[in-house]
């Protein structure tokens, strides 16, 4: 099953940040799903296999459960068929201390980052951020999102790239 799945702690909080695709092969079967899901007051997951799991209570946690284990407490995650796109990209953009503005700014800028380079990636981006003073959701509709290929010139449709008098640099 293709997604993006993405958790990252601040100095104060967690985000977990999704896409809203589910596919299976080259079947979507849904292009609109929340896979962001709240447990608890304090406890959300992402749920899929593995699931990412996320807690504040006396600190940010972030975990992944698998089936024969539990992760300990990390900085960032990323699971799924998107994930393997994000590792370098965290590692050069993840920070400790970051603020809650930064640490979401990256997670909205790394589910679509996956999304352009992962086929069974896609859709709107869902973030939901955790602290002590509560849960925020935020929904990023497509048209909203981080382009990555800025050398692609932004076209309204195929036909104008068809229907163009000279060749375009696509």
């Amino acid at each position: 099953m293709g997604t993006t799945i993405i958790g990252v702690t601040y100095n104060g909080g967690v985000i977990l940040g999704a896409d809203s695709r589910n596919s299976t092969g080259l079947y979507v079967a849904n292009r609109a799903s929340d896979k962001i899901t709240q447990l608890t007051d304090n406890v959300y997951i992402c749920r899929l296999d593995p699931i990412c799991l996320c807690t504040v209570d006396k600190k940010p946690r972030l975990q992944i459960l698998k089936l024969s284990r539990i992760t300990s407490d990390t900085f960032f995650i990323s699971t799924r068929s998107g994930s393997s796109y994000l590792y370098g990209f965290f590692d050069q953009a993840w920070k400790d201390n970051m603020t809650k503005e930064e640490a979401e700014q990256l997670v909205v800028k790394a589910v679509p980052l996956a999304i352009a380079r992962d086929g069974a990636s896609g859709g709107v981006v869902r973030t939901v951020i955790i602290n002590s003073e509560g849960v925020t959701r935020n929904f990023y509709p497509g048209d909203k999102l981080p382009l990555w290929h800025d050398e692609v010139e932004a076209h309204d449709s195929l036909l104008d790239i068809l229907n163009a008098s000279e060749p375009m640099n696509v």
